[in-house]
């Protein structure tokens, strides 16, 4: 009698230990279940920047950002490493109305999986990049870019880390930084043209001026016709056969203008490393490969 107490009494002890143990452990799985869970619907904080240039130089960013096939900062297997396919669409269910200032852009892509930098991102589904340009002030403007990922079965959404949001911006701010170096050539580029313009006037003023003086010196009229023609000849180009698409920013990529036949004649405005910002005989402006283009016969 003396041992079968202490003996019982161990018992209950064991007992409720094993099933405080048990308890808990639920309680901790529960719990972690939970967390993960309120991870992987936590919205996207999403990025905002301000960019010191004009709104509308923004939104030409955005614009070809859109229209380049690529969700940046993000892939799905390590041999391909960015992720193509993504199209620009006019709006999308996989985010909450915009009820806030300024102008709204979607671009998604279908049918990824598991795409990396979106919390714990799983199966099968699609990225959704949401982009909101407002103009801050005429030389300022402000941008946002949310990104996420959602489940097509489960329709769970996955918040990016920030990578995409932050190598979006990016790519719009590489395209704004092109679009302001076309610019400012362009305001350099109609400087020097007025000037030869003006040095072109000064010529014929002087050839005329010697021609009523020297009518017998045809030598001097020549020379004046072959000065005029060699200035023409820096500043003017024309198509190579069989022709060429007048882009609207000097992209592959970008959009087609209109179509030059071989040996359209073009006015040289700016000049980069491999495009030639031009003006058609009709006054369209343009950019065209420099490879595309030869000197006047």
């Amino acid at each position: 009698m003396q041992n079968f107490l202490p003996t019982r009494h161990n018992s209950v002890v064991t007992g409720f230990a094993a099933a405080l143990s048990i308890v808990l452990l639920a309680m901790f799985c529960m719990e972690t279940r939970l967390t993960a869970a309120s991870d992987r619907n936590t919205p996207s904080p999403g990025l905002v920047t301000e960019l010191s240039a004009p709104v509308d130089h923004v939104l030409q960013g955005v614009e070809e950002v859109l229209q380049d096939q690529t969700i940046h900062g993000t892939l799905m297997f390590e041999r391909e490493p960015t992720l193509t396919g993504a199209i620009a669409v006019e709006s999308t269910p996989l985010f909450e109305p915009w009820k806030g200032e300024g102008q709204v852009f979607y671009k998604i892509r279908k049918d990824a999986i598991a795409p990396r930098h979106f919390r714990a991102s799983a199966d099968r589904g699609t990225i959704a990049v949401r982009y909101v340009v407002t103009s801050v002030s005429p030389e300022r403007t402000r941008l946002r870019i949310d990104a996420i990922f959602v489940e097509t079965v489960r329709r769970t959404t996955h918040a990016s880390d920030g990578t995409v949001e932050s190598s979006e911006s990016r790519a719009i701010q590489d395209h704004l930084q092109v679009i302001q170096a076309a610019e400012q050539q362009a305001v350099e580029a109609q400087r020097r043209r007025e000037s030869a313009d003006l040095a072109t006037q000064t010529l014929i003023r002087q050839r005329e001026d010697e021609t009523a003086l020297l009518a017998a010196a045809g030598s001097s009229v020549y020379d004046l016709e072959q000065r005029i023609d060699s200035l023409q000849h820096e500043i003017e180009r024309r198509i190579k056969g069989p022709g060429a698409s007048l882009k609207a920013s000097p992209f592959r990529s970008a959009a087609d203008l209109v179509h030059l036949p071989a040996y359209t004649q073009v006015v040289i405005l700016i000049v980069t490393p491999h495009w030639y910002g031009v003006e058609t005989p009709n006054g369209q402006h343009g950019w065209l490969p420099i490879d595309q283009l030869e000197p006047l016969p």
